[in-house]
């Protein structure tokens, strides 16, 4: 016998929290997988973070998977689509860049953030490529993993750790 479940009309709450005057920057370069993308577009949302998409993109930005994931907050995001890699860094030439990496050897923990900082994700299948790990290694960050059970995490489980991450240690 199937029991059913009963919710309440419940009272949400919003934390009291130390939201920056100005929002740090998502940048997600050549992302390939549509419900990444639509979580990390939700998590912007919900943080009032800009999401940049640099192309090529695995994906239509209209495509029904990255959509649904998002759900209805599309229209509460602040996305920037950039036709290439040289088009966000002649646009974005002076911000703050931390460039997240399996390769890097400092923990993304350990890093002053501020606000406005732009925090660069690399695609699901092969992350950011050497070129701009060896050109922004003393920006480049980890977060800690068992490499020997797995080869990275999910991108949008990596996103949020380090957008919360930076939201908590803004110096």
């Amino acid at each position: 016998m199937k029991k059913e479940m009963k919710f309440s009309k419940r009272i949400r709450h919003e934390i009291d929290f130390p939201w920056p005057k100005i929002p740090f920057n998502i940048v997600l370069v050549n992302p390939m997988i549509p419900p990444n993308t639509g979580n990390i577009a939700r998590l912007c949302a919900a943080t009032h973070s800009v999401l940049h998409l640099i192309k090529p993109l695995g994906f239509d930005i209209s495509d029904k998977q990255l959509k649904r994931a998002g759900l209805d907050y599309w229209n509460k995001v602040d996305l920037i689509v950039h036709e290439n890699i040289c088009d966000y860094f002649d646009k974005f030439r002076d911000t703050k860049k931390y460039f997240f990496s399996t390769a890097a050897k400092k923990d993304h923990a350990e890093i002053n953030y501020t606000e406005g900082d732009h925090l660069i994700f690399g695609n699901e299948p092969l992350g950011l490529s050497d070129e701009i790990i060896n050109s922004n290694e003393e920006y480049c960050c980890n977060i800690p993993i068992k490499l020997n059970a797995v080869r990275s995490l999910n991108l949008s489980n990596a996103v949020s750790i380090a957008l919360y991450t930076a939201l908590r240690k803004i110096s």
